[in-house]
């Protein structure tokens, strides 16, 4: 005999997934209650839900922490080429070493 489990269940990686692919773009608030709503069809495990939108918040953060830093990489190679260019030795245009 099949023993049925009626008790809540998990996001599995496949919703995950799909929840990921549809909010990716969106402000965490608008995210978070688009999941809400998707698990509110279910009976899903309110920890794992939790779980998923900790990572969901983590990997935004991750990724405008990314951002910062590609910005500031950006102006320091500016910064670098700018001295490279001011300090590099003036051609006076005189080709008569020959």
């Amino acid at each position: 005999m099949e023993q049925q489990n009626t008790g809540p269940r998990a996001l599995d990686s496949i919703e995950r997934a799909k929840l990921g692919i549809k909010v990716f773009n969106m402000p965490f608030d608008q995210a978070e209650e688009v999941i809400d709503d998707y698990v509110s069809q279910g009976n899903y495990d309110p920890a794992s839900v939790e779980l998923f939108k900790e990572q969901l918040d983590t990997q935004r953060h991750i990724q405008e922490k990314s951002v910062e830093i590609l910005s500031t990489g950006a102006q320091i190679l500016r910064l670098v080429v700018n001295a490279v260019v001011k300090n590099m030795p003036s051609s006076t245009g005189d080709t008569s070493n020959s």
